[in-house]
């Protein structure tokens, strides 16, 4: 396998009133991940890119971690740091931000 983790955050785009990845900072959230990983040389092992519905906008911005299949839900720019340390590096689950869908 190219990569050992893979994050995809969901960057999908809703007519109002509904909640949306994309305008709650999704696309944000991407640069914010792909930052983190290149600053701790974590590039080449883990991939973190866009993607579309996650089917989870009412809990969004929503990410999931391949290859475990772990949702995260009101992920916010400043968690970016402990989701990297704790789950993509330290493999322990951040469990105030899981999702169980």
């Amino acid at each position: 396998m190219k990569f050992e983790k893979h994050v995809f955050i969901c960057t999908n785009q809703k007519d109002a009133p509904k909640k949306s990845c994309g305008t709650e900072h999704g696309l944000a959230l991407i640069e914010a991940f792909k930052q983190e990983l290149t600053t701790r040389g974590l590039q080449k092992s883990i991939r973190a890119q866009r993607a579309g519905c996650l089917d989870a906008c009412g809990f969004g911005p929503t990410m999931v971690v391949y290859p475990e299949g772990t949702y995260y839900g009101n992920v916010q720019l400043s968690d970016v740091p402990e989701l990297v340390e704790k789950h993509l590096v330290g493999n322990e689950v951040v469990e105030r931000l899981k999702l169980d869908v």
